[in-house]
């Protein structure tokens, strides 16, 4: 079969390369990836999906998980507050 067939840059630069390294067509290369392509696809179909296991993180409500980093700087600004706070007054009185 005789189709036109528009390529990615990143895709004609891969074939390019295999047609270079292999020293065969354009025509053979393409065929060859499709080939490929294809048969990883129908090899997959019958696989069950991915399905990743959870555990709860116990946060307290009130908490969202995507923000802890936020979290934890601000922790980290208290402890240095309360620690500067308690080495000015250790300085004050000594």
């Amino acid at each position: 079969m005789r189709t036109t067939v528009t390529l990615d840059p990143e895709t004609e630069h891969l074939i390019r390369e295999a047609m270079r390294q292999r020293g065969q067509s354009f025509k053979e290369v393409l065929n060859r990836a499709v080939v490929q392509g294809l048969a990883d696809l129908r090899s997959n179909a019958g696989e069950a999906p991915f399905v990743p296991t959870t555990y709860p993180m116990g946060l307290r409500a009130g908490y969202d998980p995507a923000h802890l980093g936020a979290l934890a700087d601000d922790m980290e600004v208290d402890a240095f507050v309360d620690l500067s706070r308690r080495l000015s007054e250790r300085t004050a009185t000594g």
